[in-house]
């Protein structure tokens, strides 16, 4: 677990700035939501981690499909807290922000969700989404078998 924290520090940062960016857009520079939302989102920003990630470190570190599927669900569930925590901020705060904006939790856009409601959907994709990301490691490590091996 270790080296996967390790090896994800550039992640993490890449995930910081998207998260800032996303309250950034939204909320100083008041773009509407539809309009940067598909552009800067943590979710392409995993999935696109999670299988590059896998690949390099099936080639180069000679990780297993468990290991990359492990390392995979280490960035999806950091994402997910961020994701999570995020929301509460926003409600806590008292802010429309791109992480409690209804489209971004699946619910009608006229109506405002209730804060427990919004925790309780964040919550599920915790848990959802943190699997879907193991699962993007597996395909990313089935992919690293296309990079050149690394030499001794």
């Amino acid at each position: 677990m270790a080296l996967n924290l390790k090896l994800a520090r550039v992640y993490f940062v890449l995930l910081a700035l998207t998260v800032v960016l996303r309250f950034v857009l939204g909320n100083v520079a008041g773009f509407p939501y539809e309009k940067f939302t598909d552009k800067v989102s943590v979710v392409i920003l995993t999935f696109v981690s999670v299988l590059l990630y896998a690949a390099f470190a099936r080639a180069f570190l000679g990780y297993k499909i468990t290991d990359a599927a492990v390392l995979a669900m280490t960035l999806g569930f950091v994402s997910q807290l961020a994701i999570f925590f995020s929301t509460a901020l926003s409600y806590v705060l008292g802010i429309h922000s791109a992480f409690n904006n209804p489209i971004a939790l699946n619910q009608p856009l006229m109506e405002a969700v209730p804060f427990g409601q919004a925790m309780g959907i964040r919550a599920g994709g915790v848990v959802v989404n943190t699997l879907v990301t193991g699962i993007g490691g597996a395909i990313g490590w089935a992919l690293g078998g296309l990079l050149p091996a690394q030499k001794s």
